[in-house]
């Protein structure tokens, strides 16, 4: 492995982390918490809640008739999955916000095509609630998206401008 490179294998392997912590969580809360069921953990702010998500982020579209649901699910999740290792692939010569934001990204989108693929369904159970007012529940993978993507967002609006040098 080149040495501009060297960084490469702690991208993969923070985004197989995620992955692995995503899936983990989500066997716990299946096998010990009844689909619909909740455990209070902060009473009137946050619950483990058993859902199953046939939509995409949030339960965006989870009610839309049609298997065509699935398809294109999978199919953006699978695309996006090629743009990010891509960039990660070329652009992995150092441990910096950027990569690691792509790598959170990486397995996230990986925890959640996995439960596409195999159950048709992605378990949510991450619930934050206070009085009438809610989000809706997610997952480890959705947790791992959305902060990988802050830190992109972060790096592309902290960015410093440098000087371009001539020659």
């Amino acid at each position: 492995m080149p040495e501009t490179h060297a960084m490469r294998k702690y991208h993969f392997l923070l985004a197989f982390l995620v992955v692995v912590m995503d899936r983990l969580a989500k066997t716990l809360v299946a096998a010990h918490i009844a689909l619909h069921d909740s455990i209070v953990v902060i009473p009137g702010f946050f619950s483990l809640t058993h859902v199953e998500n046939r939509g995409a982020a949030f339960g965006l579209f989870d009610s839309a008739p049609g298997s065509w649901k699935i398809a294109i699910l999978v199919a953006f999740s699978i695309l996006a999955l090629l743009v990010v290792t891509a960039l990660l692939w070329k652009d992995s010569h150092e441990l910096n916000p950027t990569g690691i934001g792509l790598s959170l990204i990486l397995g996230g989108a990986l925890g959640n095509l996995w439960d596409r693929l195999v159950h048709h369904h992605v378990v949510d159970f991450l619930y934050f609630y206070r009085g009438r007012y809610h989000w809706p529940a997610f997952n480890v993978a959705d947790s791992a998206i959305v902060v990988g993507a802050m830190l992109l967002v972060a790096e592309i609006l902290l960015a410093r401008d440098e000087p371009i040098e001539s020659e």
